[in-house]
């Protein structure tokens, strides 16, 4: 057992020989201020360099829970850390300041920081209630006092309250008064008798303000009920109580006893007692009674909180007249905390290769106990090869007193005692459990030297494809193992954009998603790292080998699909069967069966005609071409790959039966409007189904109705008396000979965009021709013929003229 205060001797040698070094600096900065602020160069004003600060590992070291400030090592500048509000910091406190201790290692500097936090005027004066009621007899006496809210602003200084002001009226003053510790509170005086006939009640407002820049104030209402008959105030004994009681006494615990007389009588005389209302919280902490005037603790006091309590206590009559006087309540402190054990920095593993004095760890103990409940000692529990050094005040090192054997010891718990010297006195303990670690003499292993794995092109980015794994023997951070990868570039673009490895699993992930057609393979070397000092590593060869997948349809070179003109293949009429039309090329650029193309014919003008080879896309007549073959041929040819699922490509190819080129031209001109003949078939069949069902409808209404009217007919010719003689038109019985129009003629009519160039040529009776013509067409014709039964006897040119037939094919 070793007490740190029995070694003064040591310590004063440690002081005059140890490594550490020690100043202090002071910075005044405004509360307020945002994250990321600079507060001064600490580097510059304790002349440190920036290197010194990294190597040293500089660290700030605070004893509380908030740490308000952050050390820029790279700067050496100390900026705020996070919003300091000086009334949450210190309250009402001045000046006000935090302080830290800025810390180096190897060898060991501590620098004790103070940071003055500087008001701003960010409050306003506010009052505890916005009303006030006050009702006072018109018997009082000028002279008389009234006590009025307190105001509090959390600022200090100039931003604190400065003064109180009241609305103008005749009746009553304002005297300002301050306590010890400086607040300033008002009291209405009245100046002028009040007069309750004249005016029975008045509304005044207390105005409270600070001194800040802008000036701030609060507003309270003062509502004065006035009455008469009572015309003596109550009058303290004392003008100010005082009285001392010791922090967590129980609730009840008797503070004071305040007293108030009346120089009245009867119910005018009759006093209560009660704590002002305008003291924020402090009703939560003492209560009096009411009628004795005795005060007694009604919550819980804590020295560490608050050590000295000031409030008013008032004396009110039956006539509402009062007077008021002050109560303070000094807190005692007993030693109710115990010490605490703050750990600045501790380190484990320690290298078993470390000497003596080596410093494994640095703690703070503080206790917020006053006197000697807050001095404080420090020792070692146990037989242990450690012991305690004492920097500064409440700081502590804990340090090797004796060479360190892994093999003999693998690990130590070492215990700290910290004991105040109060009465009875209060101890904390912290053990630090301390590991002895190798010495890293061993580089991770992979079990093979290359690593193979097959992925699928267009994979999902981020998916995993395969993991490496080496061993490292050491232990602890010595075989800590981290990957990393290397390569040369790919293609110009960094390996780091196609692959990415796990730096703690070692799993590959592919980073972007893979192109077969653009990258086949990827070779690169993962390197395993330990964590040692200095880190040893070792390589493995990683190949990625891209398979191909059916993501590219076939694409057709020839023949070439244009927009907007026909392109057509000419195949004479004397052609053979085998006769080459033309050839479908397609190219595929997948790989393998994926590229393997196969071409059919989907659909064609004549089936019997033409055909497909399957393998290499060449269209050949598998016929004798004839001349009642059409001259237009409509094929179309689909191209397929043989991956799994398969993809397709169309491609139209028109091909021209015709022996000469005007031929071919006069025919082909309507070749442009096939692609509108088929966007505009599903509406024109809509169309005509609508328009079919709607004459179908009206038909079957008629029918019924011609039914429904004949036999209300014969129903009236049943009961009627007259004969009933048909009637037959002429020629009614004719069906084809007989009627309006008893010949059939045959015509030609020719028509064109230009109608000056339409001709009408009169046939012969043998053989009727009908002209389908298509008007969407530029002058184009096709003549269809059909043969029906023709009369014998012709009517006049005129009568012809009239029965003229044209139909006219609307596509």
């Amino acid at each position: 057992m070793r007490f740190c205060s029995k070694l003064t001797a040591q310590i004063i040698f440690f002081l005059l020989f140890s490594q550490t070094a020690g100043g202090q600096i002071r910075y005044s900065i405004p509360e307020e201020m945002k994250k990321g602020s600079v507060i001064g160069n600490v580097g510059l004003d304790l002349g440190i360099d920036t290197q010194r600060l990294r190597s040293g590992l500089a660290r700030i070291v605070t004893g509380e829970n908030i740490q308000y400030t952050e050390l820029k090592t790279d700067k050496g500048i100390l900026v705020v850390n996070q919003r300091i509000d000086r009334e949450q910091l210190c309250g009402d406190l001045t000046p006000c300041s935090f302080s830290f201790d800025l810390i180096l290692d190897n060898p060991m500097e501590l620098h004790h920081v103070t940071v003055e936090v500087l008001d701003v005027n960010d409050h306003s004066p506010s009052f505890h209630q916005h009303d006030m009621k006050l009702t006072i007899g018109e018997s009082a006496t000028p002279g008389a006092r009234f006590l009025l809210p307190a105001a509090n602003d959390p600022d200090v200084g100039v931003n604190g309250l400065q003064d109180y002001s009241l609305s103008p009226n005749e009746n009553f003053l304002l005297k300002i008064h301050s306590n010890s510790d400086g607040k300033k509170y008002a009291e209405m005086v009245l100046e002028k008798q009040l007069d309750r006939e004249q005016y029975p009640s008045l509304s005044l407002k207390l105005i409270a303000v600070d001194g800040g820049t802008p000036q701030k104030s609060g507003t309270v209402n003062i509502d004065i009920a006035v009455l008469d008959v009572n015309d003596n105030a109550p009058v303290f004994n004392q003008s100010v109580y005082k009285s001392a009681v010791m922090e967590n006494s129980p609730k009840g615990t008797y503070i004071t006893t305040v007293n108030a007389t009346d120089a009245d009588s009867g119910s005018n005389g009759m006093i209560y007692y009660s704590i002002s209302k305008m003291q924020g919280s402090i009703n939560n902490i003492f209560e009096i009674n009411k009628t004795t005037g005795v005060i007694f603790l009604s919550g819980e006091i804590d020295y560490e909180k608050t050590r000295k309590y000031e409030f008013r206590i008032e004396a009110t009559d039956q006539g509402a007249l009062t007077d008021s006087s002050k109560v303070i309540v000094e807190v005692t402190d007993v030693n109710d905390n115990a010490p605490v054990i703050n750990v600045m920095s501790f380190t484990s593993p320690v290298s078993e290769d470390s000497p003596p004095g080596t410093t494994i760890g640095m703690i703070n103990v503080k206790d917020v106990d006053s006197g000697d409940n807050g001095r404080v000692m420090c020792r070692t529990e146990e037989n242990t090869p450690f012991k305690i050094k004492s920097n500064l005040k409440n700081y502590y090192s804990l340090v090797t007193d004796s060479l360190l054997d892994r093999e003999r010891v693998l690990e130590f718990n070492i215990t700290v005692v910290a004991m105040d010297a109060g009465m009875p006195p209060l101890s904390t303990k912290r053990t630090f459990n301390l590991k002895i670690s190798d010495v890293n003499d061993n580089a991770p292993v992979f079990p093979r030297n290359v690593y193979n794995a097959f992925i699928t092109e267009n994979n999902s980015p981020g998916v995993s494809v395969l993991t490496v794994k080496a061993l490292d023997p050491d232990e602890n951070q010595n075989a800590r193992v981290s990957y990393i990868l290397e390569g040369d570039d790919i293609g110009g673009a960094p390996l780091s954009g196609f692959v990415s490895v796990n730096p703690e699993s070692g799993v590959v992930h592919a980073v972007r998603s893979f192109d077969y057609e653009q990258i086949k393979q990827l070779n690169f070397f993962v390197k395993a790292q330990d964590g040692g000092s200095p880190p040893l590593s070792s390589n493995v060869t990683v190949k990625i080998l891209i398979q191909d997948q059916n993501d590219n349809p076939p694409q057709v070179l020839y023949p070439v699909q244009t927009g907007g003109s026909v392109v057509a293949e000419m195949v004479p009429r004397s052609a053979d069967v085998g006769y080459l039309v033309t050839k479908v090329v397609a190219v595929d650029v997948d790989s393998g069966q994926n590229a393997w193309l196969s071409y059919k014919l989907q659909k064609s003008t004549d089936r019997a005609l033409f055909e497909v080879g399957l393998q290499n896309g060449e269209i050949r007549t598998i016929r004798q071409v004839t001349d009642k073959d059409a001259v237009k041929q409509r094929l179309t040819v689909i191209v397929e790959d043989n991956g799994q699922p398969s993809r397709s490509a169309t491609v139209i190819v028109n091909v021209a039966v015709a022996d000469s080129f005007p031929e071919v031209l006069s025919e082909f001109t309507d070749f442009t409007h096939d692609k509108e003949y088929n966007d505009n078939l599903t509406f024109y069949l809509v169309l005509a189904l609508a328009v079919v069902s709607f004459l179908f409808i009206t038909c079957l209404v008629m029918i019924i109705s011609v039914k429904i009217y004949r036999w209300r007919q014969s129903r009236i010719m049943l009961h009627s008396s007259l004969p009933v003689i048909p009637y037959y038109p002429p020629r009614y019985s004719d069906t084809l000979g007989t009627g309006t129009l008893p010949h059939v003629y045959n015509y030609e009519v020719c028509r064109t965009t230009d109608s000056r160039k339409s001709d009408c040529k009169f046939g012969t009776v043998g053989s009727q021709n009908v002209l389908i013509m298509d008007p969407s067409s530029t002058g184009t014709m096709q003549r269809i013929q059909t043969e029906k039964s023709i009369l014998d006897e012709p009517d006049s040119p005129l009568e012809v003229s009239r029965k003229v037939f044209v139909v006219i094919h609307l596509g």
